[in-house]
């Protein structure tokens, strides 16, 4: 579903169609490194997070300092997925040797739109963090617009998930990723005024330094609409206020964080929730028949993956909009966790947590100083050599 092309409280990047405008002209940084780092000062990062900025930083000048990017720069590597209505590879950049993402989304548009989507993505030079996956530049070329981005070698949180044990991430792991969403979407907010819109777990990134970003974020107004001309997308995180096509803001962003911990914390798309005899099942413990209840059975059970779906997807929204949201088991998981996707998946957006309130919540607080060895933990699932961290370790980074 497309956002609303209204422009919401300023969230999206309205910018007056200019059809001589270049369509590669996204590739001319719009700052200089120095102003960059100057920007880097402000957001309060460890040694170790200033250091790996400077590093992509100093790559990525070595990128713009060859000039604009073309198709005949890049040598495939391997297909990393697809998804959202295009393909992701890894590449090898030959002119500066540096491996990148490369995503490549077709569409059938008009020259003046697509010279209006690299203006718009411009901004993604600007978004320079911790949390976020880093961009090289963006062209176009037979028909597909290619966006160069930084290489997350551990994959998406959908694909970490398939790997880990019982198909669950566990909780201190989802605490890390709890705390490097929020400190990402509140980035966005504070500094480039947008919101994320398509909060999920093939849009959140790991690398075998434990770093935790995310990407794919509708900085593009017109590339959020075009997509959605072309293709149907999934809809299965989106808030009940944005299925129903109503105002929304970043409020809808956290409903879908919440879900997004819900499924990686059970090993399923939790809508429709979990009966108690598949709680069980999920977390192996012994399910006692005399206290099943005596109600019908439920809706099937939707499932997002290589499993057939044997819910239909208006049967899905629907239940998303009127059935009750779903919860983490509470004898399975601390009660703070518990407490904060409560407070994520309230229906009725003026109810649910904001922003600011779960950057101080009990869980976010106690994930943020739990040492917790993300990087090994990735490498160890996902069979990776894990990569050579300072003295200051990625328990402070994340």
């Amino acid at each position: 579903m497309a956002a609303s092309k209204k422009n919401i409280k300023n969230l999206t990047l309205p910018v007056k169609p200019d059809d001589s405008a270049p369509s590669n002209a996204v590739n001319n940084s719009s700052a200089s490194m120095a102003a960059i780092a100057k920007k880097l000062a402000e957001l309060e990062l460890d040694e170790t997070q200033i250091e790996r900025m400077k590093i992509f930083l100093t790559m990525k000048e070595k990128v713009l300092a060859v000039g604009e990017l073309t198709g005949d720069d890049f040598e495939k590597l391997e297909e990393l997925g697809a998804g959202n209505g295009g393909v992701v590879t890894k590449v090898l950049h030959r002119p500066s040797q540096l491996t990148m993402a490369r995503k490549l989304i077709r569409l059938e548009i008009k020259p003046a739109v697509r010279n209006q989507i690299f203006r718009e993505l411009k901004v993604l030079h600007d978004c320079n963090s911790p949390y976020i996956v880093g961009f090289y530049g963006a062209f176009y070329s037979d028909g597909e617009i290619n966006i160069c981005m930084e290489h997350m070698d551990g994959g998406s949180l959908d694909l970490v998930m398939k790997r880990a044990d019982h198909n669950r991430i566990p909780e201190r792991i989802l605490g890390k990723v709890t705390v490097a969403v929020l400190r990402g979407l509140n980035y966005l907010r504070e500094k480039h005024d947008i919101m994320h819109r398509d909060v999920k777990p093939s849009n959140i990134l790991v690398n075998s330094r434990g770093e935790i970003k995310m990407c794919d974020f509708g900085v593009s107004g017109q590339l959020i609409d075009s997509m959605a001309n072309s293709f149907v997308g999934t809809r299965s995180y989106m808030s009940p206020e944005r299925l129903q096509g109503i105002h929304y803001t970043v409020q809808s962003d956290i409903w879908s964080m919440g879900l997004s911990l819900v499924e990686m914390s059970i090993g399923r798309y939790p809508i429709p929730p979990p009966d108690e005899k598949e709680i069980c099942q999920i977390f192996g413990r012994p399910y006692d028949s005399s206290k099943a209840s005596s109600k019908p059975p439920g809706r099937p059970i939707s499932t997002f993956g290589d499993a057939p779906r044997s819910m239909a997807i208006f049967e899905l929204l629907e239940c998303i909009v009127n059935d009750p949201p779903p919860k983490l088991p509470s004898q399975e998981f601390s009660p703070e966790f518990v407490d904060f996707v409560n407070k994520c998946l309230i229906k009725n957006p003026q109810e649910r947590a904001e922003l600011k309130f779960l950057m101080v919540h009990t869980f976010t607080k106690k994930s943020e100083t739990e040492g917790v060895d993300v990087a090994s933990w990735v490498c160890k699932t996902m069979g990776l050599r894990k990569m050579g961290t300072t003295r200051k370790s990625v328990n402070s980074a994340h």
